[in-house]
């Protein structure tokens, strides 16, 4: 058993993943918690990152005293206010040395070979971060519309769905196919059914059908297509602003890509308009796609803090991963 020992969590609203490696990227074991969002269930919270860890050191047959560095990646830490909560709870599972740091950041770690860059993350809702080569970080996003963000996530897509199917059959958009798309999907035989059912019972569009909107483009619809473009540019402009904030317009580093919204396939729309528009802001940035899952993220960023310097044969061994 090696003496260099590190600890990854990943802990998010529906799941705590942990996962113990040593210095060469071998895996020593892994563990699974529940909801480990104090935002939403603090004492749960705390229960799941701790068994995870456990059961993970358990599966190693170390004890955490032999744990070299751990490293949180958590959900709901996204301001100060949250940090003074999780400081002492992550504190009180007595690792002796480790950091905490939103999960946003370990997603970015996991799909890039520096320990800085950015990340865009798409899924229900959106969240965009980067840290620079000094370690600054920054993040927007995560409270919604009236803060600001929201335009091109699932939700936001799913809406306009259903809004620019809508449009086209009343004449006030050009014809989409997402005027069929959207009640087929929906369960319905017609627009005008969909659209009496959603004023006379309140009903409201599923997430799915984001993935309609992908579908659509795929096909070649302008309207989907617009639609995508428009979101991939509002991405951009969050990410770009972060960039400009933490001074990273000369840097050479990766914008991450992750989340439902972002790894769809079919259609590459809102991807090419994501990339187009930060190589204007910063010529050297690469957007990539996170392959991996984000503990990984977790086990370099342990790393990173201890000072280790990940070479090319450990970043392939840790990439290799599966959870």
């Amino acid at each position: 058993m090696s003496d260099i020992i590190f600890l990854g969590i990943d802990a998010g609203g529906s799941k705590t993943h942990a996962l113990l490696v040593d210095e060469t990227g071998r895996v020593l074991g892994r563990g699974l918690g529940g909801n480990g969002n104090h935002q939403t269930a603090f004492e749960a919270a705390k229960i799941s990152i701790d068994h995870a860890c456990q059961q993970a050191l358990q599966d190693a047959g170390v004890t955490k005293e032999q744990v070299t560095f751990a490293y949180f990646g958590l959900a709901g830490a996204d301001r100060e206010p949250d940090y003074a909560i999780l400081r002492p709870m992550i504190a009180s599972l007595d690792y002796k040395n480790h950091a905490i740091a939103c999960d946003t950041m370990i997603g970015m770690r996991a799909g890039t070979n520096r320990s800085y860059g950015a990340v865009i993350i798409s899924g229900t809702g959106f969240n965009a971060a980067a840290r620079n080569p000094q370690g600054d970080e920054l993040q927007y996003g995560g409270f919604g519309y009236l803060f600001g963000d929201g335009h091109g996530s699932g939700t936001d897509l799913a809406i306009h769905a259903f809004r620019s199917a809508i449009r086209a059959w009343e004449g006030r958009e050009q014809a989409t196919l997402l005027s069929e798309l959207v009640p087929q999907r929906l369960g319905y035989h017609s627009i005008q059914e969909m659209y009496d059912d959603a004023l006379d019972n309140g009903k409201r569009p599923s997430h799915e059908l984001a993935k309609v909107m992908f579908e659509a483009a795929a096909l070649g619809d302008a309207v989907a297509i617009r639609l995508l473009e428009e979101a991939g540019r509002e991405h951009a402009n969050s990410v770009n602003a972060l960039i400009k904030r933490l001074h990273m317009e000369q840097e050479k580093f990766d914008v991450v890509l992750t989340g439902s919204v972002l790894s769809r396939g079919g259609s590459t729309h809102m991807v090419d308009a994501i990339s187009e528009a930060v190589v204007v802001v910063s010529p050297q940035a690469r957007t990539v796609r996170l392959t991996v899952d984000p503990v990984v993220g977790a086990v370099m960023s342990a790393m990173d803090s201890s000072g280790i310097v990940i070479e090319e044969a450990v970043d392939a061994a840790l990439r290799k991963i599966t959870f």
